[in-house]
């Protein structure tokens, strides 16, 4: 269910556009979670391509991420946007943020993980599993439970498919998320760490969870080479 929701500075005069770009906005210590430098927020910004910015404030939480993600999840031509949030209480959730008639709006939300000062680590999205429905994947607790989940948006949820065990793409005080989806003609891949860090996997999604260890380096150099096929 969508909770607390605060839109501000919206364009006036709306006119359908697409959404062109995104960013996070207002670095605030209000949360003080920290395991991603400079990665809390107070403000998520949109600016479509009609050149109009629109921006949402945070209530009773902080955007919590590295950068907001634009996929096109429903498949009508134009991207939404992908977000973490962290509520003071419950935690982290995604939300799906589309562009109505000029003005920004809550597509869908996930459930949060229910414990402040947890944190969920975005893979990416794609159609992993080939049936015409892009999932989103994410690393739940990349430093703790080090739990793969692929979702997929169900109305205004975001719904679990399926998760697999051992694996992360974050450690604390990092400033970025290593790995991500690749597509090197065979379908979509992630490309993560075993929860040791100890081996880079590439793991593809058919229904149910394929993975190949790939290589024993996992430093940063060794995940872009491994993205890069």
């Amino acid at each position: 269910m969508i909770r607390w929701i605060a839109l501000g500075a919206l364009a006036a005069g709306a006119a359908q556009a697409d959404i062109r770009a995104a960013e996070y906005l207002e670095p605030t210590g209000a949360y003080g979670h920290y395991v991603v430098p400079g990665g809390e927020y107070a403000q998520l910004s949109f600016e479509l391509d009609d050149g109009a910015r629109l921006t949402t404030k945070a209530e009773a939480g902080v955007y919590e991420d590295t950068a907001p993600r634009l996929v096109d999840i429903d498949g009508d031509g134009s991207p939404e946007v992908i977000s973490v949030f962290s509520y003071f209480n419950a935690g982290p959730a995604i939300r799906i943020w589309d562009e109505t008639d000029g003005q920004i709006s809550l597509l869908a939300e996930g459930d949060p993980i229910g414990t402040r000062f947890r944190w969920l680590a975005i893979i990416g999205a794609a159609d992993l599993d080939g049936d015409g429905q892009i999932e989103i994947a994410y690393v739940d607790r990349p430093h703790l439970a080090k739990t793969l989940r692929v979702v997929r948006v169900d109305g205004d949820s975001v719904t679990e498919v399926a998760n697999f065990s051992g694996v992360t793409n974050h450690r604390i005080g990092e400033p970025d998320i290593a790995g991500g989806i690749r597509d090197c003609s065979d379908g979509p891949e992630m490309i993560l760490a075993s929860a040791s860090w100890s081996e880079l996997l590439a793991i593809t999604f058919d229904g149910s969870f394929q993975a190949t260890v790939i290589g024993a380096d996992t430093s940063r150099p060794a995940f872009a080479d491994a993205m890069t096929c």
